[in-house]
């Protein structure tokens, strides 16, 4: 009779919910909430200081309509979509997929070293990072200057968009990594071995063999990076946007309009544009992930 209820462990609708409630109140006061608010204040021209933070104004529509012709967030817009693409779409997902079948067969030792120094990058907190990185690239003094011969060059000015994708690529690429190696742990030794005697060379078997079997999990790690890199924070410590808005990307944008710029209500009607830009990128991947694959198809 449970079973047929849809009571799997019989402790009856009403002790269900009570278990249930506590996490639907945390969910409801950290992220309902604060998006129906976010909502409601893109709605108003609200601001942190002057008569629209007295008397805020109703204007329906007008903070999405202001944002989708202004060309600072149709510019910015470009740049986050340049800095997902190139940073966790091909950087990390290509590098942590080589990192992780490089590593599947050197020594135990080296394997481990390697792991711990990539681990690293991604373990230190964002700010330490960023003051790291400006050492690196300080234009005086810095240690990549001091490595390549180059005197007075200032890669953050002169390569805005290029340091923080390569910035992005070296902190986030051991999360794919990690995802890759328990992946790549899980195709069939035999399959390889199969291929191996069938004269496949390694190229070959990741073709064949590793990637097909490998797919689903490609994909959960790209949307996975993809939505991280869409909303990230960090390129700000590393360049404040600039120089000249050259690095401004959509959540540096909105912290300047939203919070030192106190346009709130407009800051609010771009994050939800940037909410609904996440949820077709989640959507996307999930109707890949739900296509079946060719194997299946024909069983």
């Amino acid at each position: 009779m449970a079973g047929r209820d849809g009571d799997v462990v019989g402790l009856g609708r009403g002790r269900a919910m009570a278990f249930v409630a506590p996490a639907l109140v945390l969910v409801g006061v950290f992220l309902v909430f604060p998006a129906v608010w976010t909502i409601y204040l893109g709605l108003l021209d609200y601001s942190l200081t002057g008569s629209a933070a007295q008397a805020p104004t109703f204007v329906g529509l007008g903070n999405y309509v202001t944002a989708l012709g202004d060309p600072a967030f149709t510019r910015s817009l470009y740049l986050t979509l340049l800095y997902v693409g190139f940073s966790a779409v091909v950087g990390q997902n290509v590098l942590g997929f080589l990192l992780a079948w490089f590593f599947r067969t050197t020594n135990a030792v080296v394997r481990n070293v390697l792991n711990v120094l990539v681990l690293l990058a991604w373990i230190l907190p964002g700010s330490v990072v960023a003051f790291l990185w400006q050492a690196l690239l300080d234009r005086r003094d810095g240690t990549l200057n001091a490595i390549l011969g180059t005197t007075d060059f200032a890669w953050a000015i002169d390569h805005p968009m290029a340091v923080i994708i390569v910035f992005n690529i070296w902190r986030g690429t051991a999360f794919s990594m990690l995802l890759y190696s328990a992946a790549i742990n899980t195709v069939p030794r035999s399959h390889l071995e199969v291929a191996r005697m069938a004269g496949a060379r390694p190229w070959q078997q990741l073709r064949d063999v590793v990637l097909p079997t490998v797919r689903r999990h490609v994909l959960t790690n790209t949307l996975l990076i993809t939505l991280w890199t869409f909303n990230d924070f960090s390129p700000y410590l590393l360049t404040g946007g600039g120089p000249d808005n050259k690095s401004e990307i959509l959540p540096v944008y909105i912290y300047k309009e939203a919070i030192i710029g106190g346009h709130l209500g407009y800051g609010s009607a771009i994050s939800l544009l940037l909410l609904v830009a996440n949820l077709v990128i989640a959507v996307a991947y999930i109707r890949l992930l739900r296509t079946r694959d060719p194997e299946e198809a024909t069983t």
